[in-house]
């Protein structure tokens, strides 16, 4: 993680001696804290505090001391940003993010603020994070200008509430409509946020009743994600992509997931529920009417399931004040 991908695009590393190694401790310290991140991202995070964007091309032209000051700067920025996705937003892991640009915005918000938000404030700004994360708002189209566009609102003055324009103008609707579910798989964004939504509301594993996480220990125990309808069998009626919907996957441990292996869920379901009820499963917004559990109503399980996992997120990201 510690190489630059491009040293010619950085050019301030040779002139600034030891710099280097100081990225290198703080990305050091960020990975302890959970968070293993590309050395690439702190030096983009120096550059927005630098210049107020995130363009390469125009830091090299800058006095040392000019980058020294950003740096003393974004360190705190980025420290507030991480902080405020783990409390505030629920985000302990990169690997719940649909871009790590998220981190930028956040850590220069709080220095404009002087690290001073207010309370009302703060749920606004959780909501845009959770919104902007779950729409892929740095995951569309170019990527550097939308992140320029968020970092030019906030060095103008603008708020929580001008990020959350701003994003409405670029995706629409924010919240999550079952359509939007359609189609993805678990390298969505909105997966991503499922489960954020389904830990916060409780969901376990069906056997161990372990409550869903990312860092559990041990084989047995570490986090997978289930295809409710295993591929097997499906793969006779439906293809991968098709068995691959974000719609039927679910969150379970790893020696769950291997015990129910290729049993279709009409056969698995019924013991889980005798042992653990139905909470399981609605955890996870599962519907578990028997006419939708054979492949005959797949197509149909998705659809009941989309709308219920759409709700689901809506109530997470609360959406419905927007």
């Amino acid at each position: 993680m510690n190489r630059l991908k491009n040293k010619g695009s950085v050019p301030f590393i040779a002139k600034w001696r030891g710099a280097l190694k100081i990225f290198q401790s703080f990305q050091a310290q960020c990975t302890k804290a959970g968070f293993d991140l590309d050395l690439g991202l702190h030096l983009k995070n120096l550059v927005a505090f630098a210049t107020g964007q995130s363009r390469f091309l125009t830091v090299g032209g800058l006095p040392v001391e000019t980058l020294q000051q950003a740096w003393k700067e974004c360190v705190p920025g980025m420290e507030f940003a991480l902080n405020f996705l783990r409390s505030n937003a629920g985000i302990d892991s990169p690997g719940l993010l649909s871009s790590p640009f998220l981190l930028v915005t956040l850590g220069y918000y709080g220095h404009k603020r002087n690290y001073q938000i207010a309370a009302e404030e703060s749920q606004r700004l959780r909501y845009w994070a959770l919104v902007a994360n779950a729409k892929g708002r740095y995951s569309r189209g170019s990527s550097e200008t939308l992140l320029d566009q968020d970092l030019a609102t906030l060095r103008q003055g603008g708020g929580a509430n001008e990020l959350v324009d701003r994003l409405r103008l670029q995706v629409g609707r924010l919240d999550v409509a079952p359509e939007e579910l359609e189609g993805r798989n678990q390298r969505s964004a909105l997966f991503k946020t499922m489960f954020l939504a389904f830990r916060a509301s409780g969901a376990k594993d069906w056997r161990s009743n372990l409550a869903i996480a990312l860092d559990h220990s041990g084989s047995h125990h570490r986090l997978q994600f289930h295809h409710i309808f295993p591929k097997a069998v499906l793969k006779n009626t439906f293809t991968a992509r098709e068995a691959d919907d974000i719609a039927n996957l679910a969150f379970i441990g790893g020696k769950t997931n291997r015990q129910i292996s290729d049993k279709p869920p009409s056969q698995y379901f019924p013991p889980i529920i005798e042992k653990s009820g139905l909470a399981a499963f609605e955890a996870q917004c599962i519907p578990i009417v028997p006419s939708l559990l054979g492949v005959d109503g797949y197509k149909s399980f998705l659809a009941e399931r989309r709308k219920t996992v759409s709700q689901r997120l809506n109530e997470f990201l609360q959406t419905t004040e927007a």
